[in-house]
């Protein structure tokens, strides 16, 4: 199991992914994880190994961490499967390894829609979309909507925003670069434009949204209603937020 550390720590990642192996009977778990400047994985990390009952954790990270968990080293076995997370780095590595271990998949950086309509508050869209975009200077968030004063409103909202938030700089990089607002003529063609992108994150702010999630065919997580933020699934709900990504 990877997990990322170097830009934000993720034990959640530990517990996503530890967990359904545990369910599923896995023997024997590693974890590599990038060491912090003391020499150790974040304590967040490995106070969720202990929780979890996970004894085998490395101080290791990047391309080098999945080398050394495909091919085995003095200090690192060789495992059969490779699962988690990571950068571009990590990810191509992992790809790269197939047929030498198994990988969950070759995961692109993250990505979120916020698919809206009128009853949306532009502040909840603004913050879904920040969210996801302060992830990596490559992330992206899309906002898809028939409604155009809200997409001006989500704008201003994510303007007013960046300069307040701790991850500002790498906002100032993904939104310009990976962001956009799609207004569409209409909700059903906002619907085929989701279907089209086949988001890694949907959140639908509507006061249908069950209704218009029933008319969705291709996303990875959905966030359903004003209330149901996407960092949640991220964190603490849901299964798994190691997700397909890039369509």
């Amino acid at each position: 199991l990877y997990v990322p550390a170097v830009t934000a720590p993720l034990p959640s990642s530990v517990i996503m992914n530890a967990v359904p192996a545990q369910v599923a009977g896995v023997d024997e778990i590693h974890v590599c994880s990038p060491p912090g400047p003391d020499g150790s994985p974040h304590p967040l990390i490995l106070a969720t190994c202990r929780l979890l009952g996970i004894e085998h954790v490395y101080a290791v990270g990047g391309a080098q961490a999945i080398g050394a968990l495909a091919f085995g080293t003095e200090s690192v076995p060789r495992v059969d499967v490779i699962v988690g997370p990571g950068n571009a780095y990590v990810a191509t590595a992992k790809k790269l390894v197939v047929g030498q271990v198994g990988i969950d998949s070759v995961a692109g950086p993250s990505e979120v829609l916020v698919l809206a309509d009128d009853s949306a508050d532009p502040t909840y869209a603004a913050a879904d979309l920040l969210a996801q975009a302060a992830h990596a200077a490559r992330a992206s968030a899309v906002l898809v909507t028939p409604s155009a004063p809200l997409a001006q409103a989500v704008q201003h909202e994510v303007d007013r925003l960046i300069p307040t938030l701790p991850r500002a700089e790498v906002l100032r990089q993904s939104i310009p670069a990976y962001g956009a607002a799609i207004v569409t003529d209409s909700m059903a063609d906002a619907i085929a434009c989701v279907d089209e992108l086949a988001p890694e994150h949907l959140v639908i702010l509507s006061d249908d949204a069950e209704a218009l999630w029933d008319q969705i065919r291709h996303a990875g997580a959905g966030f359903l209603g004003h209330q149901t933020p996407e960092p949640v699934g991220d964190y603490f709900a849901g299964p798994n937020h190691v997700l397909s990504t890039g369509g």
